[in-house]
């Protein structure tokens, strides 16, 4: 084997080996859920950032970074609304919705602000962040469409999506606090029409939505969040 062949070898199989592609392969990679949905879904930020949704910059519209993933965790859409938004927040959003989507099912929408309580100390989850790292490779802008970046978040902003009854993906959006972040990614679910999720949810009424913490300190032996600013809202 010549030196430019193995190089070249080296250079098609050791990006899949370590779950890295370069971003022009990426492009094309494929998602499970139909592009048309995916596009659907993504345009409803726009409108629902302006919608009230409390947060740091309220009333102004929020400032937000939102991501899709497909049922096997790849990412299919990652946008922002304004060019304003967090950098940070892009790898969070992605994140939120990888975490959506691995912890629910046909049975059971467990949204991340669902897990917040039970991923606290002595709680029955906790260690649970530290199970499904986010991968670095995927950190630049637009990096990783069609591939798993994988993250676990569990604080308020990723909801899984529902079609017909099933589990499709999760959608996680982040930009502002993560009590605003869910408003924004719940609103958007319900406009889009995938929000058909199990009806026995630990949220209220039986729902994956946020259900605040009575107490300043969260009983991690609930499925509750904490209160953010006094402007939150249940959406």
């Amino acid at each position: 084997m010549t030196r430019s062949f193995a190089a070249a070898l080296a250079a098609t199989i050791l990006p899949a080996a370590i779950g890295f592609a370069p971003h022009a392969r990426a492009e094309f990679a494929a998602c499970d859920i139909p592009e048309r949905t995916v596009e659907h879904l993504q345009t409803q930020l726009s409108s629902v950032v302006v919608g009230g949704n409390g947060g740091l910059f309220s009333p102004n519209p929020n400032r937000m970074w939102s991501a899709v993933v497909d049922r096997r965790g790849r990412l299919c859409s990652v946008i922002r609304n304004s060019d304003d938004a967090w950098p940070g927040s892009r790898a969070i959003a992605i994140a939120k919705a990888s975490t959506a989507n691995d912890f629910s099912n046909n049975i059971l929408a467990l949204s991340t602000a669902n897990l917040y309580g039970p991923t606290q100390p002595s709680g029955s989850l906790y260690g649970l962040n530290n199970s499904n790292p986010f991968n670095p490779a995927f950190l630049p802008q637009g990096s990783g469409i069609g591939y798993v970046p994988g993250g676990i978040i569990t604080f308020g902003g990723g909801v899984a999506l529902y079609q017909g009854g099933f589990i499709i993906g999760g959608l996680g959006v982040s930009g502002d606090t993560s009590c605003a972040d869910h408003a924004v990614a719940y609103k958007m679910r319900q406009n889009a029409g995938l929000n058909g999720i199990p009806p026995n949810g630990v949220g209220p009424k039986g729902t994956d939505n946020i259900l605040y913490s009575t107490t300043p300190v969260v009983n991690p032996a609930t499925f509750t969040h904490p209160h953010c600013l006094a402007t939150d809202i249940t959406p």
